[in-house]
């Protein structure tokens, strides 16, 4: 099993950036497929990113070019840089683990997942 646990959430202005972090604990993130999630009120939740185990990336297309996943693993820590910030990013981000697959963009195969953090973007 692993431990996940976000943090770096919180205020910016459209336009800004920030940066999230998921510190792993009990098993390396290496072994897994990890990923960001993020959801608002009232909505389900909505595909970010995932690292493969391989360590390749891909982003849905609401942030491509704008989002970069990445992952420390002497941290055993996976980050969320978050740069041009729109209103529309605001949502509270998860991080997730799936110890099966090398890579997935499926919220059902991810087994293990972080308590969230806010992310609030004013224009």
């Amino acid at each position: 099993q692993v431990q996940l646990v976000e943090s770096g959430g919180g205020m910016a202005q459209a336009g800004g950036s920030l940066k999230l972090s998921c510190a792993a604990s009990g098993r390396t993130i290496s072994a897994y497929a990890m990923a960001w999630f993020r959801q608002t009120p009232g909505k389900e939740r909505e595909f970010v990113g995932h690292i493969s185990r391989g360590g390749a990336t891909y982003y849905a297309d609401s942030v491509k070019g704008r989002f970069i996943i990445s992952r420390d693993s002497a941290k055993n820590t996976l980050y969320l840089q978050m740069n041009n910030l729109k209103p529309e990013d605001t949502a509270v981000y998860y991080c997730a683990g799936d110890p099966q697959n090398s890579y997935s963009s499926k919220e059902m195969d991810y087994n293990y997942w972080g308590q969230g953090t806010q992310v609030t973007v004013s224009s």
